[in-house]
């Protein structure tokens, strides 16, 4: 664990900077948007790829730290912010469709995550699952669910290479992407994103409770196949921000209540 008393170098934060709950989306310009679904929020550092934000749900501290793409850069920020306090993240992002019945504006929330990045096998072998925390993931799930949301529930796949799935056949490793893909397919993978195996397997080591919650911008699989003509993309994130934000005031009322037990 890194020194907690010192301001950590990366994230430009210390402690006192610091909530329990953080939600960590990859794109800094997205965090003014959601922190302004906290109360009282307020800007606390922006330095590299992180910004960080501040506010209060159910009166607790909630961090809102972006973590840029992928991996390496994602470890980085829960290492920091764990050494800082925090106990509880929530990666909120977008992805890319892959089972066809994930369509473009549907919440995806992550049970599990394949490791097909390498930052995680720095923490762990690759037999040990990238896993949500099952707690974070019921109240993301209860979430989604009271919100009326369009939601589905399941395995994603983490990958390094943004191009490596968009532009396969190019690739000097064309043959053993596309074959993976085909199995991600055939095994019910629901989408494609660049962070939720490293949050799970580094969050895992340093005893963290994570989750991670994404919207479908596309879904290139649907539209390979011709279905209902599927090739609008969104960008609009707010079905996942809110589901993040109701989940974190969930897990600090049962946390609430079961103190008082």
């Amino acid at each position: 664990m890194l020194n907690t008393h010192e301001k950590q170098y990366h994230i430009a934060a210390s402690a006192e900077d610091i909530g329990e709950y953080c939600i960590l989306p990859g794109d800094p310009g997205r965090c003014a948007l959601i922190a302004s679904y906290l109360d009282e929020p307020t800007m606390v550092s922006s330095n590299r790829e992180y910004t960080i934000y501040n506010g209060y749900l159910c009166g607790r501290k909630v961090t809102v730290c972006s973590t840029g793409i992928g991996g390496p850069s994602t470890a980085i920020a829960v290492e920091e912010l764990a050494a800082c306090g925090a106990r509880t993240m929530i990666r909120v992002g977008t992805c890319g469709g892959i089972s066809l019945d994930v369509k473009s504006g549907d919440v995806v929330i992550a049970s599990g995550a394949v490791r097909q990045d390498g930052t995680s096998r720095e923490y762990a072998p690759l037999e040990f699952p990238a896993v949500s925390d099952t707690g974070v993931l019921f109240s993301l799930v209860g979430a989604a669910r009271s919100a009326g949301l369009k939601y589905h529930t399941g395995v994603v796949q983490s990958k390094d290479s943004f191009y490596g799935q968009h532009s396969p056949a190019r690739m000097p490793v064309a043959e053993e992407l596309k074959n993976k893909w085909e199995a991600w397919k055939r095994l019910g993978v629901l989408a494609s994103e660049m962070e939720a195996s490293t949050l799970f397997t580094v969050g895992a080591s340093l005893g963290l409770r994570c989750g991670a919650v994404f919207v479908c911008v596309w879904n290139q699989e649907r539209y390979l196949a011709g279905m209902d003509g599927d090739s609008a993309e969104t960008h609009d994130a707010s079905g996942a921000i809110l589901t993040a934000v109701d989940a974190i005031k969930a897990l600090i009322r049962e946390k609430d209540v079961s103190s008082l037990a």
